[in-house]
């Protein structure tokens, strides 16, 4: 197929071509074995764009563009796509093969021949345009590090210059002010991102919650702030409400929970759910009746940190088993008795770590925690129409789970390489994370952010802006 192409005449280096093109002579005998592929550009032709495949993709895809007169040198071809630069890995005569960069929206394809100096001596424009294709990335949301990523400073200002986050233990956004995204720390220090300025600041409580020891934080029914305390006696409270008119400041109730990691609360009818590491159980507290049953939903294993996740519609709640248990449970809600029953096992071996996609007790997971529910379009109308999303520490990734409980990997582990690291980019060719904690879904922007503890940043994955 033709395609016409867009040039510009640059006829101020004719002399200087026809002075090659003597020089080319002299060279002839050496030079007539080489194919037209491997000719070098020639300033007395024009640069022409004849074709290019794919005709549609996104970031990262392999883009080969043919035509003639590219030359063969690198270093002198410049290809931009929707006017921004892509990366070139290849220069034949007749074709040049590159990669798509981000946000290439117009999908322009420009080739420009450039001197030793790097200033332009020719130039070529596609007709057709190439169609650019969004996708789902990984960038950097807030934090930042130095000296190899051993150093940060802890400090309160706008997402690029708030230091970075000492430990992103568990995360919520507040129900009643979708533009705050509390970071719980656990021993460290907790965050408060205010998503619609830009800015992280940072948030204490008064004794006898203090700033230490943390696991996890939410929100009640009344919009009250609920900070579980890890406390490994039942002599004093551990799970704490503070008024939302005190700024989260006054305590207006609490109750014993020993060694608690979570506390998730029915969306329907307010009970509050708290575990029990020592005996593996999770209690159930009414607000309203101030009655706390401590080990209302008994579970196979003590001894476990337990993460709860309550479906939104409150049909049932995961039950996350972290430390060296790597399983999800499932409980189904009685909402004749308005509670939760008895667990089972949804996905991972007990006691067994590893990475393995799939259904049921073949999946492996190592150290899974934090997760969210999100909405799925393709479900509309079935009987549950969420995804659960959920991180996976020691594998560095985030993983998916869909209703039926068929697990995916959905961001990190470029290539199947489980190693950690920090990289933003494409979700499973290029992201990295370094032991990824903590999790939540925005419906308001439509994006997750992801609490990235060891790179001691806050990330997000989106649709490409």
């Amino acid at each position: 197929m033709k395609m016409k192409t867009k040039t510009r005449n640059h006829g101020w280096y004719l002399l200087w071509g026809v002075l090659a093109l003597v020089s080319f002579c002299f060279l002839s005998c050496k030079d007539d074995d080489k194919s037209e592929e491997q000719q070098p550009f020639d300033p007395t032709k024009p640069v022409l764009i004849s074709d290019f495949t794919p005709k549609e993709g996104g970031m990262g895809a392999r883009l080969v563009v043919y035509g003639d007169n590219f030359g063969n040198d690198v270093s002198r071809v410049k290809v931009t796509i929707g006017g921004k630069a892509a990366n070139l890995i290849g220069v034949k005569n007749q074709s040049l093969h590159c990669f798509v960069p981000s946000q290439a929206f117009n999908g322009d394809i420009e080739v420009t021949i450039l001197d030793e100096n790097g200033e332009e001596i020719a130039y070529a424009e596609a007709e057709e345009k190439f169609v650019y294709q969004k996708k789902m990335l990984v960038t950097t949301l807030a934090g930042e590090t130095y000296e190899n990523n051993t150093k940060w400073d802890v400090k309160d200002g706008p997402f690029d210059d708030c230091g970075g986050f000492d430990n992103a233990n568990w995360m919520v956004l507040d129900p009643m002010d979708s533009d705050k995204l509390y970071v719980c720390g656990a021993n460290k220090s907790h965050r408060v991102l205010d998503l619609a300025n830009e800015t992280v600041g940072t948030i204490s409580f008064p004794s006898p919650v203090g700033t230490s020891s943390i696991n996890a934080i939410s929100f009640s029914k009344k919009g009250e702030l609920i900070v579980v305390k890890d406390y490994a006696k039942t002599d004093q409270p551990a799970t704490f409400f503070f008024s939302r008119e005190s700024g989260f400041q006054t305590i207006v109730e609490s109750y014993v929970a020993r060694g608690s990691r979570s506390a998730s609360v029915h969306p329907v009818n307010g009970e509050i759910y708290t575990s029990r590491y020592d005996l593996g159980v999770v209690g159930r507290y009414d607000q309203d009746t101030k009655v706390h049953e401590f080990d209302k939903i008994p579970l196979p294993y003590s001894k476990v940190g337990v993460f709860t996740a309550i479906h939104p519609t409150g049909n049932y709640m995961y039950l996350i088993l972290s430390d060296d248990t790597h399983i999800i449970m499932r409980s189904d809600y009685n909402w004749i008795e308005k509670t939760f029953m008895t667990p089972y096992l949804v996905c991972g071996k007990y006691k067994e770590s590893g990475w393995t996609d799939g259904m049921g007790n073949r999946v492996r997971l190592n150290v899974p925690r934090e997760g969210c529910f999100v909405k799925n379009p393709e479900y509309v109308g079935q009987e549950d129409e969420y995804d659960f999303y959920f991180c996976d520490q020691r594998n560095h990734c985030i993983r998916k789970m869909t209703p039926e409980g068929r697990v995916s990997t959905f961001a990190g582990r470029p290539n199947g390489e489980g190693k950690e690291g920090y990289n933003d980019g494409d979700l499973r060719h290029e992201a990295r994370f370094s032991r990824p904690t903590s999790i939540v879904y925005d419906e308001k922007r439509e994006c997750f952010y992801v609490g990235d503890v060891d790179n001691h940043r806050i990330r997000k994955i989106a649709m490409e802006e």
